[in-house]
């Protein structure tokens, strides 16, 4: 098993050392698509170990090597407002093989979008609880199903749907980590009531946004994009083209047994490397030299805490395990090195969400979610460091969190000359806030401290040991953050009915 768990790391190592470097080396240039290229050349170098599906690891290689090459061959850049999308274009074409070659799959698809329909009061109440703030904090596309998001209602509904069970997966994981659409639920509605329909009306608005992604996943995709305005390329061009070419890798997986759910979430979130974390935004926040460097940290805690415990794995679902709660621990302990916590910061973020709602009733779908990642990670290590702290009171050792028994390495950090010498970026005689400024630039984008790529490569690691089982959404209690210290709404989680 050292071999599988040497295997997982390099993997993901490589694709986070890749974005890191790329960034840091053309964060003052202009972005182009083929600065990505040493990212899409790590995943190409992923193998198959032993019990591994290789269907499953052709499904995230050719997916980013598709990707690459069709958006480097119809477009040069991408603007900055268009590269989140840039990880929603695969899952639509995805979803259409799968209803194109197993009818009975279709078949349950078009029940599911009935059921939507028949669902209205439940897409009513979740549209006007997110509409109004109700649950606080929300990641829409949560990858659990935490309340107010996405996947939370779609689980709501699929119990109402008198489909297999395997087919209720697939489509569940098709909202979660599968990203099927750019749509997040409650858009719709916000945006009808504040243009003057009442609630009945805004309410059928929204069961037919929400019909549509799943009716026609790719056209729906491309409706969302014409009203986000999206100019970089012609998103309808690219999905038929993805679509084409990755029929013979879902075919395969299919013909080999892999759980729908898989097929659908295994090629959405390893391409947003190429274009979104490696893109223009990303070299416009890095160019702040504080930003990149807690980045940079932040990676090499979870490679040295992921090769100190080479020894002391008991499955490979640890290996994934520490090497988020290693970059967590890292990212409060950053934080803590100015006098801020998690706590703090839960309390800041809630406050600050409840001003925004009336500020912006039909602010995005989207705007908090990734305060909301970050509020999960601080948090999460926040919980760890302060038992660690405890256990060396008075002892005089250094601090070592524990993630599942297992030693995180923070001394990355403490080695980080630039992370440790904050008085060289501001006054230097008030230096106290500067890693936090940072920090808070990248609590809107955390992807990089996560960290995605790395999530992103040990789960098709993980999914290629078990196939048969859905690996999207997480089906547990994720601990979120504002749940814990703010927001009162635990019992509005889905993870315990998740299909």
């Amino acid at each position: 098993m050292r071999e599988l768990y040497e295997k997982m790391i390099d993997e993901a190592m490589a694709a986070q050392k890749a974005d890191v470097a790329v960034i840091s080396e053309n964060r003052y240039k202009n972005f182009k698509i083929v600065d990505a290229k040493p990212y899409a050349d790590a995943v190409s170098n992923m193998t198959v170990f032993d019990g591994q599906a290789e269907s499953v690891i052709n499904l995230h290689k050719d997916s980013v090597k598709n990707h690459f090459e069709i958006l480097s061959s119809i477009a040069d850049t991408l603007k900055c407002e268009d590269d989140p999308f840039i990880e929603h274009f695969q899952t639509p074409p995805v979803l259409e093989i799968l209803c194109d070659e197993d009818g009975e799959f279709a078949d349950s698809v078009d029940k599911f979008i009935q059921a939507i329909a028949d669902s209205e009061a439940i897409v009513s109440k979740e549209a006007i609880r997110r509409y109004g703030g109700f649950y606080g904090p929300t990641c829409v596309v949560d990858f659990a199903l935490m309340p107010g998001s996405t996947s939370n209602v779609v689980n709501q509904i699929l119990q109402k749907t008198d489909i297999p069970v395997t087919h209720k997966q697939a489509i569940l994981s098709a909202k979660s980590w599968g990203m099927n659409t750019s749509y997040g639920i409650g858009d719709a509605f916000a945006n009808a009531l504040e243009d003057g329909a009442t609630a009945a009306e805004a309410t059928e608005k929204e069961v037919a946004t929400l019909q549509m992604i799943y009716k026609t996943p790719i056209e729906g995709q491309g409706t969302l994009m014409d009203d986000a305005e999206h100019s970089s390329f012609d998103v309808r061009d690219y999905m038929t083209k993805y679509k084409k070419a990755m029929t013979k890798s879902v075919k395969a997986a299919m013909n080999d047994g892999v759980h729908y759910g898989n097929i659908v979430t295994v090629p959405a979130y390893c391409v947003g490397d190429i274009g979104h974390h490696i893109g223009q935004s990303t070299y416009n926040m890095c160019k702040d030299d504080v930003t990149l460097a807690i980045v940079q940290a932040t990676a090499d805690v979870i490679e040295s805490t992921l090769r100190n415990n080479l020894d002391k794995y008991q499955s490979p679902s640890n290996v994934l395990n520490l090497a988020t709660g290693s970059s967590a621990c890292a990212t409060e302990f950053i934080l803590e090195l100015d006098g801020f916590n998690a706590p703090m910061v839960v309390d800041l973020f809630s406050k600050r969400f409840h001003n925004y709602v009336q500020l912006y009733p039909t602010r995005g779908a989207a705007a908090e979610l990734h305060n909301c990642d970050f509020m999960d990670m601080i948090y999460r290590g926040f919980n760890s460091i302060s038992e660690a702290r405890k256990i060396r009171a008075g002892l005089k050792k250094d601090l070592v969190p524990k993630i599942s028994g297992l030693d995180v390495d923070l001394s990355p950090v403490l080695a980080n000359e630039i992370v440790m010498n904050p008085q060289l970026y501001t006054y230097p005689a008030c230096a106290i806030t500067v890693r936090f400024s940072s920090l808070m630039r990248l609590a809107d984008y955390p992807c990089l401290l996560t960290s995605e790529p790395i999530t992103a490569t040990m789960m098709t690691n993980l999914i290629a040991l078990n196939k048969e089982v859905a690996g999207s959404p997480v089906r547990g209690c994720k601990n979120c953050a504002s749940a814990s210290l703010v927001d009162n709404r635990h019992e509005y989680c889905q993870w315990r009915e998740s299909v």
